[in-house]
């Protein structure tokens, strides 16, 4: 379930950025672009309030004729890139943007947004069950009970979801600080990462990107999302299937990634209504702070690993899933010399 509490227009006034959840809106006629927000929102960004981003960014391209996309903010700047990253994504979209009216325009950004908003509310009613699947012991009861169907007894009021939960750099196990999640008098907040992003549950203080977002629990649930339930159980197969079939899906993104932690996040936690302004799960903060991580450039290479790792997982027959070359291996001499040979020969070789 799904509560965007402020309108696209206030937000729009107020000046609030579009990466941010907009209002709730009424279910609308199928249309193409229902489809492709499903998508996007999965898989670029998820919690947009698209019609202010469309409008924010039609205005944007007409002051960028006279300035550089550096004299905007940071903030501005990651905004317009997505922008354009939908523009990319759906042909002939632009040109709908520029001849069409502002109604026509914040109409486009709310089928967009209608797309995003239902998958990301199945997604967080489909795992709401099969992770209590996912976290139970083998073979062993879990004690106390964690009800398929209900969340109260789940965060950290239980020590299953507790300590999946409990941020990475602090002890579940010291009991002061369990005393002190459970309470409440120990504030967490969306960028304090919970222990369950990180493979094996395990994290290293002296080396935090080891093991970061491999974790079993994010496999099993990008299964379930992009390929299929069914698929969590088994090996990933040569052909796609489910929501990645559907949308030609053939490598992991980085937003992805950071969609899929903020929905088992969620389904960990004890609230039942996913919403932007709610400080205690604070998933915004959470989806954002991994975003900043996984598109910062001094990240490049740790990134590029990881979503190796990933792809290797999900799509381990797509060229993404390939290691680069061993310097020293037949092939890689082959292309050097064949390089060489083209830069010689100014590159008809």
């Amino acid at each position: 379930m799904d509560e965007d509490n402020s309108s696209s227009t206030e937000s729009h006034k107020g000046g609030s950025s579009a990466l941010q959840l907009g209002p709730r809106k009424k279910a609308l006629k199928s249309d193409p672009l229902i489809s492709h927000g499903r998508h996007f929102g999965r898989t670029v960004f998820a919690l947009c309030n698209y019609p202010s981003l469309l409008t924010s960014g039609v205005l944007r391209l007409e002051q960028l004729e006279d300035m550089s996309i550096e004299d905007f903010s940071a903030e501005e700047r990651r905004e317009h890139a997505v922008f354009e990253t939908l523009l990319n994504s759906y042909p002939g979209l632009l040109e709908r943007l520029k001849e069409g009216s502002e109604e026509e325009l914040i109409h486009v950004g709310e089928l967009i947004g209608k797309g995003a908003a239902c998958a990301r509310g199945e997604d967080t009613k489909s795992l709401k069950p099969v992770i209590i699947d996912w976290i139970a012991p083998a073979g062993e009861a879990v004690v106390p009970p964690l009800p398929r169907n209900s969340k109260i007894s789940r965060g950290f009021n239980h020590p299953l979801t507790g300590r999946l939960l409990c941020p990475a750099e602090l002890d579940w196990d010291d009991a002061d600080t369990k005393q002190g999640l459970q309470s409440g008098e120990l504030g967490v907040s969306g960028d304090q990462w919970p222990l369950f992003v990180y493979a094996n549950e395990v994290f290293d203080p002296e080396d935090p990107w080891n093991g970061l977002l491999r974790s079993r629990l994010l496999v099993n649930a990008f299964r379930h999302i992009f390929t299929s339930p069914s698929s969590v159980d088994k090996e990933p197969k040569a052909t796609r299937a489910g929501n990645a079939r559907i949308h030609g899906m053939t490598t992991v993104t980085s937003a992805s990634v950071a969609y899929v932690a903020t929905q088992i996040r969620f389904a960990l936690c004890s609230s039942s209504v996913f919403s932007r302004t709610d400080t205690v799960t604070d998933s915004e903060t959470f989806y954002h702070s991994l975003l900043d991580l996984l598109e910062d450039p001094d990240e490049r290479r740790e990134v590029t690993e990881l979503l190796l790792w990933w792809n290797r997982q999900i799509f381990p027959t797509s060229s993404a899933a390939k290691r680069p070359l061993k310097a020293n291996s037949a092939l890689s001499k082959i292309r050097q010399k064949r390089a060489a040979l083209k830069d010689a020969d100014g590159g008809s070789a």
